[in-house]
Formats: structure tokens, sequence, C-alpha cells
């Protein structure tokens, strides 16, 4: 298993096997799969520029990943998702295309646009998880509690482990 990131005078280096690599590639690829570019309208000056919906994603995943900006004001909120939604999942889309470019198995040299990137996808790997497994601020003892043959193991473990990565990258790039 990964011992994590470490910082180098040129980025961040990880050690990961084949196996890491595989999970990593697969849980970023459904990212990549979820933050599709969203509907614009019809007029040729919205879809140029990327105007989308106001109404909030209705899957849970979406919601947490493009949370409203102004929790208070659904107006403001469908407003301010209108211009920016775009964007923002163009932004995931490239965060997650440059960790499936640069994981490989073996160790890693990331430079810091890179350890970025990978901080970012990583995160939203944990959010979508966070949200399809229901984790709560328990989610150590639940795991240590809970028997291996549970079928929220496996999932719930790779949670944790996406979030010790995420750690070390943190302390490895600041």
């Amino acid at each position: 298993m990964s011992t994590g990131f470490r910082a180098t005078r040129k980025g961040v280096s990880v050690h990961l096997d084949a196996g890491e690599v595989s999970i990593l590639r697969s849980l970023v690829s459904q990212i990549l799969g979820l933050v599709e570019p969203g509907a614009t309208g019809d007029d040729p000056l919205e879809r140029a520029l990327g105007i989308g919906s106001p109404e909030a994603p209705s899957d849970p995943v979406l919601a947490r990943l493009f949370p409203p900006a102004y929790a208070d004001d659904d107006k403001a909120a469908g407003e301010f998702r209108r211009y920016t939604e775009a964007t923002l999942r163009d932004a995931k889309r490239a965060d997650a295309t440059t960790l499936l470019e640069t994981a490989e198995p073996g160790k890693l040299e990331l430079s810091p646009e890179q350890g970025q990137a990978w901080l970012r996808a990583i995160n939203d790997v944990r959010l979508a998880l966070g949200v399809r497994l229901d984790v709560t601020e328990e989610i150590h003892e639940e795991i240590a509690s809970m028997p291996e043959d549970d079928p929220r193991y496996p999932a719930l473990v790779t949670y944790d482990w996406l979030t010790y990565l995420q750690d070390t990258l943190v302390r490895a790039l600041w």
C-alpha cells in the first residue's frame, strides 16, 4: 500500500501499486462521467458562453459537487449556477483527466500543478463516495467495528484510503 505523498524539489511524489492505480482510475473515471458538460439553453449565445440551467442537480452526488452558492437565496443561487456551473464542470473534468493521464504504477513525480489537480480530483471522488455511502464523522469507529464481510466494508476502506492520500497530498503541497 502507498506510503502517501512526499514533497520533492519539483513538486510531489508518491509510490502506487497497480491495484491502487486501478482503483483511482476507476473512481475518477466515474466522476468524469458524472460531470459531463451541463445542458445549455437553445439560444446560440447561451450555448457559446456555457450559460446553463439555474436548477440545482437532482442527483445527490452532483448536488454535493456543485452546491448552491447562496444557501439562503434560491434565486441568487440559481443565477450564480447558471453562469458558473459549466466552467466548474470543465475544471472538474480537466482535473480528472490530469489524474487519469498521470496515474501509473510505481513512483510518480508530479509538478505542483499536477498535484493540485490530483488533490481536487481525489476530493471529488471522496465527496461522491461520502454521499453514496452516507459517511458520517464516525467513519473510523464504524470501519473499526465493522466485520470485513459487511458489503459496505470495501467501499468504506477505500474512502478511508482516499482520505489518507488526500491528507498526505495536502501536507506535501504545503
